[in-house]
């Protein structure tokens, strides 16, 4: 199949992200009287795959703590969390020998954060294109994220490949008609990765 396109998923595919994204939403929660249940794991995966408005709302239903949690969300300097971060093994490796011969995408549910997040770790410069939550009227799992990048490129669905690792993305890839590639997760789609450089063998097949 002549895949002409590579989308990650950021979160859980690009950087191993947990700890940076349950300290944004704690230095929230704590000031509004609330505790993150860390052992809830219904709570875990919606602050880990959902854009940022939409796990507030999860969080916060009612108001008029929405709408304060909505501006301390905006106010926070994400920046103070990047370090938190951590890039998946062999990630940038596998970008080096995919640039050459592919387009390289991010879709990603992050809004406003995703370009300090390239520049921190020197990834802009593989990504031609970068699709966040703030982009988009319908964030992932809805498919327009992914609708917007093949646009983007002129492209047919069946010409790009999306790896994530959340049911989200997996949602996203099926009603878009992109292949999914699963990273560490036990998802249905084209394939599943354990190791970036896999997609390597996997595009060689």
């Amino acid at each position: 199949m002549p895949f002409k396109t590579i989308i990650y998923d950021c979160d859980g595919v690009m950087f191993d992200s947990l700890e940076a994204n349950i300290t944004f939403y704690e230095r929230i929660m704590t000031p509004l009287g609330r505790t993150l249940d860390r052992r809830d794991d219904t709570t875990m995966r919606v602050l880990h795959t959902y854009a940022n408005r939409d796990v507030l709302a999860y969080l916060f239903p009612q108001e008029p703590q929405k709408s304060r949690a909505l501006e301390m969300a905006a106010a926070m300097d994400y920046r103070e969390l990047i370090p938190l971060m951590v890039m998946e093994q062999g990630f940038v490796e596998t970008l080096e020998t995919l640039q050459p011969r592919y387009h390289l995408a991010v879709c990603t549910n992050r809004s406003t954060t995703m370009e300090d997040v390239l520049l921190t770790f020197d990834l802009a410069r593989y990504f031609g294109y970068v699709m966040t939550a703030s982009q988009v009227a319908n964030p992932k799992p809805h498919p327009e994220p992914l609708h917007r990048i093949l646009q983007h490129y002129g492209i047919a669905p069946h010409e790009a490949l999306f790896v994530g690792d959340s049911e989200v993305d997996c949602r996203a890839a099926a009603a878009a008609g992109v292949p999914f590639v699963a990273y560490k997760a036990d998802l249905p789609g084209f394939a599943r990765i354990d190791h970036h450089r896999e997609i390597l063998s996997l595009l060689a097949s």
